[in-house]
């Protein structure tokens, strides 16, 4: 983690950041084949929920002055990743995703969930005055 702290220049050179753009943008081309009248429901929240992932963390980087702050942020991520893993249940009890999918993008969310907690258990390592 150390390593990490002395070379990401900006959020976007972070692994979580990065893992939490690839499951947005998965979900996003994945429920483009959702049925219609989920247009405002279930295709709506899983895709804001999903982009909220990597908003949250972007928007954590930019509060690093205050650990506090800081940490809310990254909290406000992990809130973001359950609420994704929750409507991909959603998905699949509707059928509109199958076991593999839903397994390999929950799988990913749960990674997300690691790195983040990672995080705010070492935020004085990122909220080191510069």
């Amino acid at each position: 983690m150390d390593n990490i702290v002395k070379y990401a220049k900006s959020f976007k050179d972070l692994e979580v950041y990065q893992l939490s753009r690839e499951v947005a943008r998965e979900l996003f081309l994945l429920t483009r084949e959702f049925p219609s009248e989920e247009r405002y429901l279930l295709t709506d929240q899983i895709r804001r929920s999903s982009r909220s992932i990597g908003a949250q963390i972007a928007e954590s980087w930019g509060k690093r002055r205050y650990e506090n702050h800081f940490i809310l942020k990254l909290t406000d991520a992990d809130s973001e990743q359950f609420e994704t893993q929750h409507w991909l249940e959603v998905a699949l009890e509707n059928e509109y995703i199958d076991e593999p999918i839903k397994q390999e993008l929950t799988m990913k969310c749960e990674s997300i969930g690691k790195m983040l907690n990672s995080m705010m258990d070492k935020a004085h390592l990122f909220c080191q005055k510069r």
